[in-house]
């Protein structure tokens, strides 16, 4: 009991500030320091959450930017259940997959003027990426420039202006956030 006593007491002052103190000061903190992203990097239209900047969404329809597809389990972007198709590259599966896609997107696509861009048949590794390339975006621009009766210029220039270029050009690429893109697609027809 001797041995007991003092073990147990530093075991529940570890408990103490390792499960409840250290977390609500991080949570604290971080609450004050990135709001925003503490709080899942939300993304609201008219007041209400419409989805996260770090997770993609499907969008089907002709007239919206489409991103990468998504291998995660149940339904396209699931968070909890986040994962690649875990395929090799020799597996045919992953051969029939990008090939039914890559049909998909040439019938979805017929004005497109260059070969399907690699992004928009296969999944990211996480299986959730909502950016794809600004050549992806581009490579688009006639689907949806017919289905919305847009000018292709005007839609060069809106992905364009949602481009984040990296703050030094030797870490990373360029990248287009599809919800934005798609948020301000709408915006500007409605404006």
């Amino acid at each position: 009991m001797k041995l007991l006593r003092p073990a147990l007491s530093v075991f529940f002052l570890l408990v103490l500030v390792t499960a409840v103190a250290y977390p609500l000061v991080v949570t604290g903190l971080a609450q004050w320091w990135f709001p925003g992203a503490a709080q899942g990097s939300l993304v609201t239209q008219d007041g209400q959450p419409c989805g996260s900047v770090l997770i993609g969404q499907t969008f089907t329809r002709a007239g919206y930017f489409q991103g990468r597809p998504s291998a995660t389990a149940d339904t396209p972007y699931n968070a909890p259940a986040s994962s690649g198709s875990n395929l090799a590259v020799s597996n045919p599966a992953l051969d029939d997959a990008v090939k039914q896609r890559v049909t998909a997107l040439l019938q979805a696509n017929p004005h497109a003027d260059a070969p399907v861009p690699v992004e928009l048949v296969t999944a990211s590794a996480s299986g959730l990426d909502p950016h794809i390339s600004p050549a992806a975006a581009l490579w688009q621009i006639p689907r949806v420039a017919e289905a919305r009766h847009l000018p292709q210029a005007e839609l060069r220039r809106l992905v364009d202006d949602n481009t984040t270029r990296p703050l030094l050009y030797f870490i990373g690429e360029p990248v287009v956030n599809v919800l934005k893109l798609n948020m301000a697609l709408d915006a500007r027809q409605k404006g």
